[in-house]
């Protein structure tokens, strides 16, 4: 039986009812591109919102989240991936919830217990450790060494800076051949966490003044695909039953062999899969330049410039093959899949002979601007790549057929934020983000300017703004950084944000074309999402960037800045939430 009928008949048998996956588009919630995670659709009701289900709910949730796309084609990272997750709200807590899931592990997967250790949430000045949780595992067999305390950080969850919170407990599977540990250390990477169950007992208020919520709600997740490689006892997600379908239909069409070829076809795979999921959804995203849609036209790009390296004819049928592979698969718990399969292939054709007519287009530039060159610059680079939509990764294959060396670090001078992002702030889209024009926003929206700065100083040049979100009451940044902030990271870039503010820098705003901002240094998130001509917002000498304001005229309007935290926000991001004080 497939993992998914599985958890559904054992969660029914329990009491709850199965809710339909929302679509991966969010029909209520503008503040995100796509759904990432399974209880996203039902904040409402963890909220306190009444389920017309009733209080026992279970699901499988499409999600999609590609803010580490450049990771995908390791054995683990997925673009698209199901979410298994059941919830409690209002009605059994955490002695109930931590039941199911060891019988779930347990007796249903049959996974032995030794293999299985835990996280519990290890408290701070207004919350006690989660004895509870800890000694409920105890009592089905956990031992006191494999159940380790952590914080906030890792086992703690609120929506926002306030509202209902509480500590979780995370399950995790020893995947690995190697004698068993006696003592559990969550650092070792042979424990993977399999199962998160969140229990929603506290309430922050906006002063950090925590109580204890008269309805205390459970929100569960476990992922189908490590779940499911680990039942197979494989190490690689892509030759478990969920993915080696695809991936041998790739080695049929390609006629190479996995083993040797494996980044590229898990992209291929993964990419296809993702680019079906989002084709048929209702929200009717297509091919673009903005927003959804230009995730969607990199994804389908991505996975072709991949069959390029696997030597399929790019002008087959090879993605209209892979896609009724996909949808077959997957009909029977999605049936918008067949439902629409018509657009997903034009979709997907239009697309594949659009983007093989631009590839042919950039290796004629290419020829015609590289020769008599010994060395390809980042500013041609970046040229190809802006203008013809020629990959960097193309760009290196093509300068070592000529024996060409590429100045990558150049490259990335001109193209900064070349990873994609979970959330965005597109021009007047998305609530919070930067669309918000009241003079608190307006505030917050230069001071991330000046904390993008600071973090250029304090991490290095590497460090690059990923996203924010910005409200009345505070401002998130999302950057990209290697490790957790040191207590003396976070206070210089503290202290550097707020000397620039007293120094009453200047604000000043000009037009260019987005050629000639690039050449300037100017910073952007996403160079191909602005148009010919740019606003780009300077701040004293301390920032330069392309932005759309509302901006503040002196820094010296911003106020006090304080950093209030710094945590993980997804593979090689960190996040920092900030409050500016009058």
């Amino acid at each position: 039986m497939n993992l998914k009928d599985m958890y559904i008949n054992y969660f029914v048998s329990k009491g709850h009812k199965q809710i339909p996956s929302a679509p991966v588009v969010p029909e209520n919630d503008a503040s995100v591109l796509f759904n990432t995670a399974g209880m996203q659709p039902l904040i409402p009701y963890l909220m306190g919102k009444e389920h017309p289900y009733g209080k026992r709910l279970v699901d499988y949730q499409k999600c999609v989240r590609t803010n580490d796309l450049d990771s995908v084609g390791d054995e683990t990272h997925h673009t698209f991936f199901e979410m298994l997750g059941n919830w409690s709200l209002g009605d059994y807590f955490k002695e109930e919830s931590i039941a199911f899931s060891f019988e779930f592990l347990t007796s249903v997967l049959n996974i032995p217990v030794e293999r299985l250790a835990v996280t519990v949430y290890m408290g701070d000045d207004k919350i006690p450790r989660d004895d509870v949780s800890a000694n409920f595992w105890k009592s089905h067999g956990i031992s006191e060494d494999r159940i380790a305390y952590l914080g906030a950080e890792d086992n703690f969850w609120i929506a926002g800076e306030s509202g209902p919170c509480g500590g979780d407990t995370e399950i995790f599977y020893f995947r690995s051949d190697d004698e068993i540990p006696t003592k559990f250390d969550p650092k070792d990477s042979r424990w993977v966490e399999i199962w998160n169950n969140v229990f929603m007992e506290y309430y922050k208020d906006e002063n950090g003044e925590v109580s204890e919520l008269p309805k205390k709600n459970v929100d569960t997740g476990m992922g189908v695909e490590r779940t499911a490689a680990i039942l197979e006892g494989v190490n690689d997600n892509y030759l478990s039953s969920v993915w080696v379908d695809v991936i041998r239909k790739i080695e049929q069409i390609s006629g190479l062999k996995y083993e040797e070829n494996k980044k590229s076809m898990r992209i291929v795979a993964d990419h296809m899969r993702t680019a079906v999921f989002i084709l048929a959804d209702k929200a009717g995203v297509k091919p673009s330049n903005t927003d959804r849609g230009y995730i969607l036209r990199r994804l389908i790009r991505r996975a072709i410039r991949h069959t390029r390296y696997l030597n399929i004819n790019v002008n087959s049928n090879w993605e209209e093959v892979l896609a009724l592979l996909i949808i077959d698969k997957y009909s029977k718990y999605y049936s918008e899949l067949s439902e629409n399969k018509n657009v997903i292939l034009d979709e997907l054709k239009k697309e594949k002979e659009k983007f093989n007519r631009t590839l042919e287009k950039g290796l004629r530039v290419f020829e015609k601007e590289t020769n008599g060159l010994s060395e390809i610059s980042g500013e041609l680079a970046f040229k190809l790549y802006d203008t013809f939509g020629f990959p960097i990764e193309l760009t290196q294959e093509e300068a070592s057929n000529k024996g060409l060396n590429v100045d990558i670090k150049g490259f990335e001078e001109k193209f900064k934020a070349h990873q994609e992002l979970s959330r965005t702030a597109s021009k007047g889209m998305f609530k919070g983000g930067l669309a918000g024009d009241s003079k608190k926003e307006t505030r917050y929206h230069t001071a991330t300017h000046l904390l993008n700065a600071a973090l250029k100083i304090v991490i290095g040049p590497s460090s690059h703004q990923m996203g924010s979100n910005i409200n009345d009451e505070r401002m998130r940044f999302d950057f990209t950084c290697d490790h957790k902030l040191t207590e003396e990271e976070k206070q210089r870039a503290e202290d550097l944000v707020n000397e620039w503010i007293q120094a009453g820098l200047d604000v000043t705003v000009e037009e260019m074309s987005k050629e000639e901002a690039v050449k300037l240094g100017a910073e952007a998130m996403f160079i191909e999402r602005y148009p010919d001509i740019v606003t780009v917002y300077s701040v004293g000498n301390v920032s330069k960037e392309i932005c759309m304001g509302p901006h503040v005229k002196n820094s010296k309007e911003i106020g006090k800045f304080k950093i209030v935290k710094e945590e993980a926000s997804s593979a090689g991001v960190r996040r920092i939430k900030a409050i500016i004080e009058d």
